[in-house]
């Protein structure tokens, strides 16, 4: 079952992500769900780190962590990706 919340968790995060992100990201739905659960579990990470990992309550800087680190690897991710892919824009 913990797989499955791990996806739907970087589903819903990849989307944030790329919605917060100015311009459109040409990366395909499976991999916004990779970069998503990368993020997450880069934020959950951080938290750790910084020891907010469980808090009482809603754990509000522990989502924001999650969205953050899913921001920064879809912004990586879509740059690599259009650099694999050869789709990056010459100007």
């Amino acid at each position: 079952m913990g797989w499955l919340w791990a996806i739907i968790v970087g589903l819903v995060l990849g989307v944030l992500a790329r919605a917060i992100l100015p311009g459109k990201q040409d990366i395909p739905l499976w991999l916004t769900v990779v970069f998503g659960i990368l993020g997450s579990v880069l934020g959950n990470a951080v938290a750790s780190w910084i020891g907010v990992e469980d808090t009482k309550g809603i754990d509000w800087i522990r989502h924001l962590l999650q969205l953050a680190g899913a921001v920064a690897v879809v912004a990586v991710g879509d740059m690599a990706w259009q650099a694999i892919r050869g789709n990056r824009q010459r100007t």
